[in-house]
């Protein structure tokens, strides 16, 4: 992980840096959807996974935040394709698999300091009574729609092929119809559920991933060879 900030090569360690500028809440998924579709177009730009990320927005932002969490998430999805490749040479796989396990630390992460984002946001709020936790915090059901924003743009090149059977093309179309929907549903319950926090319906508790396989504390393969 470093003692880097995660504002250069997205390196992830510092949890509550994000700048107070809190957004709008019925129009966060909106603002969420826009940052993430630019990335997904802006990586594609080279649509290379050593690319430098140039993130256009201010430093320490949520918007800042969202881009290069789509951006890791674009890498992640280029990653798994090219680790599927049965001609990949075994060296070059077993480096690409520490490229995957940092990446996917790097994704949970920057989830965790999204999730502090909203915790700020909301600390002042007061719950009702009869308010109830929902299954999972907004900056997961974000990482949901940031990996959605990928799905639908490689469905649609899909679509777009031009040297596919009709099937193909068909059952492209059904899944890429069925994407887009999803969309719409993640989105609106995003907002509801930011709406129902900032009420009072719903309150906000975050636990940490506490991923074990990562720690050299934890994994008893990596202490054991203390």
């Amino acid at each position: 992980m470093g003692n880097g900030c995660l504002c250069g090569k997205y390196c992830i360690t510092l949890y509550y840096c994000i700048t107070v500028k809190f957004v709008k809440i019925m129009a966060f998924s909106n603002l969420c959807n826009s940052i993430f579709e630019k990335s997904v177009a802006d990586y594609h730009v080279t649509d290379s996974v050593d690319a430098p990320m140039n993130n256009p927005y201010e430093l320490k932002t949520i918007e800042y935040y969202l881009y290069l969490k789509n951006w890791i998430d674009a890498v992640q999805w280029h990653f798994e394709d090219i680790i599927r490749d049965p001609q990949i040479e075994p060296n070059a796989a077993l480096t690409l698999k520490r490229r995957i396990d940092k990446s996917n630390q790097d994704r949970t992460d920057l989830v965790e300091l999204i999730d502090s984002y909203f915790l700020d946001k909301y600390k002042d709020v007061k719950p009702m009574a009869e308010a109830t936790i929902n299954t999972e915090s907004p900056a997961w059901a974000i990482d949901r729609l940031s990996i959605l924003a990928l799905k639908i743009y490689h469905m649609q090149k899909e679509v777009e092929r031009t040297d596919t059977t009709p099937e193909h093309h068909a059952q492209c179309k059904a899944k890429l119809d069925i994407l887009l929907e999803q969309k719409q549903d993640l989105s609106s319950a995003i907002d509801q559920l930011l709406a129902d926090i900032e009420s009072g319906k719903k309150y906000m508790k975050v636990y940490k991933q506490m991923k074990m396989y990562n720690d050299p504390a934890l994994n008893p393969v990596l202490y054991a060879k203390r």
